[in-house]
């Protein structure tokens, strides 16, 4: 895909568009990062911090767990 720089304000810009941004799911003002490496010009987005409450609503109800084997003790454990 292709692009181009263009002026905006006194800055420049480049225009991402909106199929890119859906792949990455990002919207309008999402944070991102911006940095070079090997002299390419490299964008990620910062993931917001989700607080307690916020992953407890995303939370199913489901929680699948089991045993498992952690060996013979080694040492002065407890069991």
């Amino acid at each position: 895909m292709y692009t181009q720089i263009k002026k905006w304000g006194n800055s420049n810009a480049v225009r991402i568009p909106k199929d890119l941004l859906d792949t990455l799911g990002l919207k309008e003002n999402d944070k991102i990062e911006i940095r070079i490496e090997d002299n390419k010009l490299i964008i990620e987005p910062l993931y917001k911090h989700r607080t307690l409450e916020e992953r407890l609503a995303e939370y199913d109800g489901e929680y699948n767990y089991g045993e498992w084997d952690t060996g013979r003790p080694k040492g002065n454990e407890v069991l």
